[in-house]
């Protein structure tokens, strides 16, 4: 069985979203939603490996999370100030989905040096070769927030190739979403994440 990421949030819209961005980085777990605690609760969860639980449900239940503190990251809404300080790890849910996905990436970055099966083998083989090598340069520039005429004057290419090139990276990843597309680049080496 593929271990599991839990999602315990009282919104269901954080609750989705966080779902959709965890289910793009980690494809090799589950992610199993929750919209309370006692949902939670009432299931085994030995296979889970991470708790992203909304802040008001780790305020409702500590004991559980504080004995699983590693493994807990708190969906706070702006100031993490009384998490921080505690020793959980933070994801601002007030951000832009690019946010999210950097605040995840350091995150796994740092509890997982040289990575906890992000990708694996000849999968990752075929992902890095999916784009050209222009598509790469112009999907690294476009990740650190570079718009399109920048990125023309950048790699000395037209603003409508910069659109092209675009438009197959795109269709290639079948995302439009930069939150989406950081994940690719971060994951497949095109960026740093000290870079974003």
């Amino acid at each position: 069985m593929k271990p599991q990421i839990a999602v315990i949030a009282d919104n269901t819209l954080t609750c989705m979203g966080l779902c959709s961005i965890i289910c793009d980085m980690l494809p090799w777990a589950d992610v199993v939603a929750y919209n309370s605690f006692e949902h939670f609760d009432g299931e085994s969860h030995e296979l889970v490996v991470h708790y992203f639980v909304s802040a008001g449900i780790v305020f409702r239940n500590p004991a559980f999370f504080n004995a699983n503190i590693k493994r807990t990251i708190v969906v706070v809404e702006g100031d993490s100030t009384p998490f921080s300080l505690t020793g959980f790890r933070t994801i601002d849910a007030t951000g832009s989905e690019q946010q999210i996905v950097k605040s995840i990436l350091r995150i796994h970055e740092s509890g997982h040096p040289g990575g906890h099966g992000m990708t694996v083998g000849s999968s990752r083989k075929l992902l890095q070769t999916l784009l050209s090598q222009r598509e790469r340069d112009v999907l690294a520039l476009m990740v650190k927030g570079f718009i399109n005429k920048e990125i023309a004057d950048r790699l000395n290419i037209s603003p409508t190739t910069v659109i092209f090139h675009r438009k197959n990276i795109s269709e290639k990843l079948a995302t439009r979403s930069i939150g989406r597309l950081t994940i690719y680049a971060v994951i497949n080496g095109i960026v740093d994440i000290a870079e974003l």
